[in-house]
């Protein structure tokens, strides 16, 4: 079980998205520890902006202050920073503990994650019990990717989309983003809405590829338009940054909801305390 950390109570740096005001720019204010659970989920929708932002170490004060509260996806996007070594020294036992705090405490992107390393067996030793124990919990919760995950794992004669997309899968949890990146845009490019999800991700952290916000911004367009409800998640917080799109409040707000009532958690929670507020 991960090791709690502990943190100074004293304010830290980070943005605070103040609700689609007019702004020309997000302007860093001063939260303590206690604002920022107050509004646990506004706070997890801010150091995503962060994170896209490339203020990697903001996006971590914050995550940490939530990881420590059980904060499930807090702590898997902790493990993500780790494991991808953004703003942090790569550390991929760090990584995989954070994954599994995140996934003991709920979240399904960490089950998933973790079911894909247990069944790479690159990063952590191979182990196909563990990798199809997180799989299907999280696809027991309703998650989509561990249901896709599942019906390519345990079906004899998968399509040729299904190998590929498991192979670029595979090689994205070994830390081979180049051959993931390559087999992502070849999918994509034959319409392939959550390879191009997944190609934007790549663009966004500069793994694999060239950092290019931009273009990781046209990529989650094209698949917020195609009905995805990560990337319309993703898009929303590009528009409420003015990172990679012009900054548009309306339109961020838009996606949000559109994210929400496909059943995208995050996006509905932000929502609700964007509306709040």
């Amino acid at each position: 079980m991960l090791k709690r950390l502990t943190f100074n109570r004293n304010y830290f740096r980070i943005v605070f998205l103040l609700a689609f005001l007019p702004l020309t720019q997000l302007n860093a204010q001063e939260m303590n520890f206690n604002d920022i659970l107050r509004n646990s989920s506004l706070s997890n929708y801010n150091a995503y902006a962060e994170f896209k932002m490339a203020h990697y170490g903001n996006a971590r004060e914050i995550w940490q202050v939530l990881a420590q509260q059980g904060n499930g996806e807090a702590s898997f996007n902790l493990g993500v920073l780790y494991e991808d070594g953004l703003g942090v020294s790569r550390d991929l036992a760090q990584a995989l503990l954070y994954y599994e705090t995140a996934a003991l405490d709920g979240s399904f992107k960490a089950q998933y994650r973790l079911g894909l390393l247990y069944f790479v067996g690159k990063t952590v030793p191979l182990d196909k019990k563990k990798a199809k124990r997180w799989l299907t919990e999280a696809a027991a919760g309703g998650d989509k990717d561990s249901i896709d995950m599942l019906k390519i794992l345990n079906s004899g004669s998968s399509s040729q989309r299904d190998k590929d997309f498991l192979r670029a899968e595979t090689a994205n949890a070994s830390g081979d983003y180049l051959q993931a990146a390559n087999i992502w845009q070849r999918l994509a490019h034959d319409n392939d809405i959550v390879s191009r999800t997944r190609l934007a991700w790549l663009y966004e952290k500069g793994l694999g590829v060239k950092r290019d916000l931009n273009h990781a911004a046209e990529l989650f367009r094209q698949s917020a338009m195609d009905g995805n409800a990560d990337a319309q998640y993703a898009l929303a917080v590009m528009l409420q940054t003015g990172k990679g799109q012009t900054q548009d409040f309306q339109e961020s707000k838009l996606w949000l909801e559109k994210a929400a009532a496909l059943g995208h958690k995050a996006a509905a929670l932000a929502l609700v305390k964007i509306v709040e507020h």
